[in-house]
């Protein structure tokens, strides 16, 4: 009986891993292609990624709101950093510059959100957060995050802008794995559908299309660097958008908890210890985030998406997969190797985790009855906030920096029109 235990905690273990991992990986690569950063540069930002995911998760498990939350690069995050490069450079500021002006970016962002947490400001907005407001929330961050792994999936990424049919015919396959062994394996196979999809589809693109990549020299031990970018530099810019930035993580942080309380079957209507805890420690890590030129992780929604996927409601093994993501992040070749999952397997992967999140929107939005109070702001808000999405960043080249990185995410702008109409449209 103790070795069928020990076997399903390092199984789930190795999962939860395998989740975290594949979560952390693209976004680094995506940073790297924007700010042009070469091999090395890229090796070592995913190096202090993977360290600081880990951390991030394990202070937030054991301390923080202490749920199976995966802490996460931030899709926000990957949208400031996309916008402060491109209007960096149209006012002659350099990406180096950019870069050390984003470490203290998250830095005071880190302030913010833990001066938020201490003084319990984050729990007065609690009541905002309702099942609507949470279920747009959600469907945005499936819509806005879909469209990546998507590209993802079909090879568009970097230099190729066509669709790459192997690795593509191979990415689907892996997708309907993950998903047919979680609607219809029994026990094991269901629970640990995530990381035989990915197993299998890592094997059959090695074999029918080789490795994606070559790991060369890299020494077998170091230390994450501190200030990889260059010591902070401070812009009067980046206080209007570090609060604000604050305010909306707040609604990150709300979101994830709700959903992953949700699918846990936990009977909770009071969140607000594990709201304040969780953003202290999220202030933390942003602070971590920024003092190891890494980008600023918050929790993830997509978390209940990977639990409802595969059914592992238990905390332990996710506590022993942040501990082990941080003892691997110190051993470049491993880094190195975990990194040669190939892009399209590891992005239908958590595709097919995002099927469970659009089905936790659906049942938040329609929690209550839909009336035409409802549907009319759930549709303004779908509308504004998708149409967002499609316009290009330069089109808000004439706004000042904070409202550029605002107005051009379409997941905050859809979610500020929820929150602002269901609190002006009373029932």
């Amino acid at each position: 009986m103790k070795n069928q235990t020990l076997a399903n905690t390092t199984m789930e273990t190795i999962q939860w891993f395998v989740f975290l991992l594949a979560s952390s990986v693209a976004l680094p690569i995506v940073i790297g292609a924007i700010f042009e950063m070469n091999f090395t540069e890229v090796s070592g930002l995913m190096q202090r990624t993977f360290f600081i995911v880990g951390v991030a998760s394990l202070l937030q498990g054991l301390f923080g709101h202490r749920l199976p939350i995966m802490e996460g690069p931030a899709g926000i995050w990957i949208s400031i950093f996309t916008v402060m490069a491109v209007t960096g450079l149209q006012h002659g500021t350099s990406l180096d510059d950019s870069l050390r002006i984003l470490e203290t970016t998250m830095i005071f962002t880190g302030i913010f959100l833990f001066l938020f947490g201490i003084f319990k400001i984050s729990q007065l907005i609690l009541p905002i957060f309702t099942p609507l407001v949470t279920g747009v929330f959600f469907f945005l961050l499936t819509v806005q995050l879909s469209g990546t792994f998507l590209q993802g999936m079909l090879g568009l990424q970097g230099d190729s802008e066509t669709i790459q049919m192997g690795g593509a015919a191979l990415a689907f396959f892996t997708f309907f794995i993950v998903l047919g062994l979680s609607i219809f394996g029994k026990g094991w196979l269901s629970s640990y559908a995530v990381l035989i999809g990915i197993a299998i589809g890592w094997i059959m693109y090695v074999v029918m299309l080789g490795s994606e990549h070559a790991i060369g020299d890299v020494v077998l031990f170091s230390l994450p660097e501190l200030f990889a970018f260059g010591m902070p530099k401070f812009d009067l810019s980046v206080i209007p958008i570090a609060f604000i930035t604050a305010l909306i993580l707040i609604s990150n942080v709300v979101a994830s908890i709700v959903a992953v309380s949700q699918t846990l079957g936990l009977e909770k209507k009071d969140y607000r210890k594990e709201v304040n805890r969780g953003t202290i420690f999220s202030g933390l890590n942003h602070g971590l985030a920024g003092v190891f030129s890494s980008i600023a992780n918050v929790p993830l929604a997509t978390s209940a998406g990977f639990i409802g996927l595969t059914g592992q409601k238990k905390k332990m093994p996710f506590i022993y997969a942040s501990i082990l993501l941080v003892i691997i992040a110190l051993f470049p070749p491993v880094v190195a190797l975990i990194s040669s999952i190939p892009s399209p397997i590891a992005n239908a992967a958590l595709m097919a985790s995002f099927v469970q999140l659009v089905g936790l929107a659906v049942n938040n939005v329609t929690l209550e009855k839909l009336d035409t109070r409802k549907i009319t702001i759930v549709g303004v808000a779908y509308l504004f906030g998708m149409g967002t999405m499609f316009l290009p960043t330069e089109v808000f080249a004439e706004f000042p920096s904070y409202l550029q990185n605002l107005l051009s995410n379409g997941l905050l702008v859809g979610t500020a029109i929820v929150i602002v109409l269901e609190q002006l449209w009373r029932e």
